[in-house]
């Protein structure tokens, strides 16, 4: 069930996952289905694919901070725990390198398909 919050995000997403989703949404037919501003733990992640226990996050620069940092430490460590993957993007690198990104993102779904099967 989305929450008020994942809702508002969903509506003011940043150019930068508007660019991510995108491209994540063409990935469908190809068995990767990614849903955006999910709510998991407490935590609204910017893109998830609960099949292949993947989540995607693009990171502004809040996330190189001190405070960001642990934070991201703290919640990847509980997404780990629940058996997720968790891949995150500087937005400067989905700007200069969106497919580069995407290749990356498929890549690590592919290499949860091998494992699940």
């Amino acid at each position: 069930m989305a929450s008020p919050r994942a809702r508002e995000l969903r509506k003011n997403m940043t150019p930068q996952e508007v660019k991510l989703w995108s491209q994540l949404r063409k990935l469908r037919p190809q068995g990767f289905h990614f849903r955006r501003q999910a709510p998991i733990e407490g935590y609204v992640l910017d893109f998830v694919c609960y099949k292949y226990r993947l989540i995607v996050e693009a990171d502004g620069a809040q996330h190189g901070e001190d405070k960001g940092l642990r934070r991201d430490a703290r919640s990847d460590a509980i997404f780990r725990a629940n058996g997720f993957h968790v891949l995150r993007f500087w937005n400067h690198e989905i700007d200069a390198n969106l497919i580069g990104v995407v290749e990356t993102i498929i890549a690590r779904a592919k290499e949860h398909m091998r494992e699940a099967s």
